[in-house]
């Protein structure tokens, strides 16, 4: 079983409230079981709500409010979802601050982009879910 980023599915559940749709994702899906997850949606943040990014051990919004505890509850929920439901492998949001499998921004709100995972994707990587964002497919 394969969990699936809900924004690159098209679920409404970015930051600024839209998705990530992309058609590499459906196409690599076609004929394969997968379940669709959010980890912000389910660590209890909005969708819209403004952009946080990795600093150090811990996540902020853009305001400098400290949303780690959120990231850290989704990240658990996704990893107990993935628990339920026998996945063995993740195609994750690129750069995400949960998702991020190989990247994210560096907290700086700049654009700039380090490397690192988001905080779902260490949890699930660390239990031995198998990880890859929509930018290691093919087009």
């Amino acid at each position: 079983m394969i969990l699936v980023s809900g924004c690159l599915l098209g679920l409404n559940c970015k930051y600024n409230g839209g998705n990530n749709d992309n058609a590499a994702v459906h196409k690599y899906l076609e004929g394969k079981e997968y379940v669709v997850f959010c980890p912000e949606r389910a660590g209890g943040l909005p969708a819209p709500r403004l952009p946080s990014e990795i600093r150090g051990d811990k996540v902020f919004s853009k305001a400098g409010e400290d949303v780690t505890a959120e990231f850290r509850g989704g990240a658990e929920k996704a990893l107990a979802f993935c628990k339920t439901h026998g996945v063995t492998r993740a195609i994750l949001k690129a750069r995400s601050p949960s998702c991020g499998v190989h990247a994210v921004y560096d907290g700086s709100f700049s654009g700039k982009v380090v490397p690192g995972m988001g905080v779902t994707a260490k949890l699930l990587s660390e239990n031995g879910i198998e990880l890859m964002d929509e930018e290691d497919l093919p087009a």
